[in-house]
């Protein structure tokens, strides 16, 4: 009923039409079929083969879904050497950007020659029970003022973004009871505002010590906002339904605060989640009613398994969409919302189509058409994981799209955990990637071919 009334109020604000045309044209590009095995020319040889065997691999889900022991047990073999001799040319090569700024400035740079930006994402593992202390949060906070400096300072393309996770600076034990507080009594953003401002807060139902900590974490996260607005968008990534509240309200304290003159802090949401649609319209009526730029991340999810034990567990009905139908339902029609939105006040609003799905790719470029947004006019931009769904960031980026890669960045012992959680949570994509590794063995055969011809 909420939903209802928040979509019937921005109907009206917007003047977004009620009932869709069933005659509009299909305009799709018969260049966006994502076909045409040309768009891995860039890659080396050596490039084509690792992707090739890393997928290959990838299509047995016993290797996916065991991902974490088997490294594990590889690591204890080989020991610390040995293990990373054997990660770093293959699965870390393939998914990581590198180590240091000298290796992440080399792939940084061939992205921004195939017309890909980055956006980079500092590593950190954090949920309940792994919490570390005041010291961590603080390192946590200056290893992301690091990636501020590294994605603003080099010349890898223009309107850089990097992904900040919340737990890597406030407890994730703190995010649930603030959570469970919310239900109670919802917080102020202004509070929370001033908190950051510097200001000595009483939050309701904390006690002297988690007051402390949150004032810390606000504060913490005060100084990256500070450094990133009018260098680097800053998307704040979603976690587990038992914090994402919490992580939302702070999110769009800083919005209220820093996104007044432009889009620098961005909110996650997931489509698999049934109130997804509930979250994201209320974010735009909060937007409006508060006088901030709303930014969205839209993508599918990534905690299914773990958030249905969870609530069968706890005896909770599922918030997990029942089918993959009606999580790609739940996508398209946010994502129809976010277009309409930008489409009347596109200086207001700005999303970031996270997504591997190259049907829903192909629907956000023919209702950007339809709606006359520009291919790269700032508002809509396109994500996908460095190493994975090439075939649909360059086809996108030759199409003249705005197409960023989740790149993550570090040791092959800070990136492992990372690394691990990103298969299992995509494990679906990965072995349904048939059609990248048959382009890509057309790449190869193309090239043997020419080989054996000269």
């Amino acid at each position: 009923m909420i939903a209802l009334d928040l979509l019937s109020f921005l109907q009206d604000y917007l003047n977004i039409p009620r009932v869709p045309n069933p005659l509009q044209p299909d305009l799709r590009s018969a260049s966006l079929a994502f076909e045409d095995p040309s768009a891995f020319r860039v890659k080396s040889f050596g490039e084509l083969l690792r992707a090739l065997g890393i997928f290959r691999l990838c299509s047995f889900p016993l290797l996916v879904n065991n991902s974490g022991k088997l490294m594990s047990v590889a690591r204890t073999l080989l020991g610390r050497r040995g293990f990373s001799l054997l990660l770093r040319p293959t699965i870390y090569a393939q998914f990581v950007a590198g180590e240091n700024e000298s290796e992440i400035s080399q792939s940084m740079e061939k992205l921004s020659m195939l017309g890909l930006r980055p956006m980079l994402a500092v590593p950190i593992e954090e949920d309940l029970g792994e919490s570390t202390g005041e010291k961590r949060y603080d390192d946590n906070m200056e290893a992301m003022l690091e990636c501020v400096q590294i994605s603003h300072s080099k010349a890898w393309s223009k309107d850089p973004m990097m992904q900040l996770k919340i737990t890597a600076l406030i407890s994730p034990e703190l995010c649930v009871k603030l959570t469970t507080l919310m239900a109670e009594q919802p917080y102020d953003l202004n509070l929370l505002v001033r908190a950051m401002d510097g200001e000595s807060i009483n939050f309701p139902g904390l006690d002297d010590r988690e007051v402390a900590h949150f004032l810390c974490g606000l504060q913490r996260l005060n100084k990256i906002a500070e450094a990133s607005v009018n260098k680097v968008r800053v998307l704040v990534d979603a976690e587990y339904t038992y914090m994402n509240p919490a992580l939302s309200l702070v999110t769009m304290a800083m919005m209220k605060k820093f996104n007044k003159d432009g889009t620098w802090i961005w909110n996650t949401y997931q489509c698999y989640l049934k109130e997804s649609r509930s979250l994201l319209l209320e974010a735009l009526q909060l937007s409006n009613n508060e006088g901030f730029f709303l930014g969205v991340k839209l993508v599918r999810g990534a905690y299914m398994d773990k958030e249905r034990k969870l609530a069968e567990k706890e005896g909770r009905q599922d918030p997990i969409h029942q089918c993959w139908e009606d999580t790609n339902d739940s996508y398209n029609s946010l994502l129809d919302v976010m277009l309409e939105a930008i489409s009347q006040k596109p200086e207001c609003y700005r999303i970031i189509v996270a997504t591997h799905n190259e049907e829903s790719v192909r629907q956000t470029a023919k209702r950007m058409e339809e709606l006359g947004i520009d291919n790269d006019g700032g508002s809509v931009c396109f994500g996908q994981l460095l190493g994975m769904c090439d075939h649909v960031s360059l086809t996108l980026a030759k199409e003249g799209y705005a197409v960023y890669k989740s790149v993550p960045y570090g040791s092959v012992d800070d990136t492992l955990p990372y690394l691990v959680r990103r298969a299992q949570e995509n494990r679906t994509v990965l072995q349904g990637i048939r059609k990248e590794r048959d382009l890509l063995r057309k790449e190869l055969y193309r090239r043997l071919s020419l080989r054996r011809g000269s």
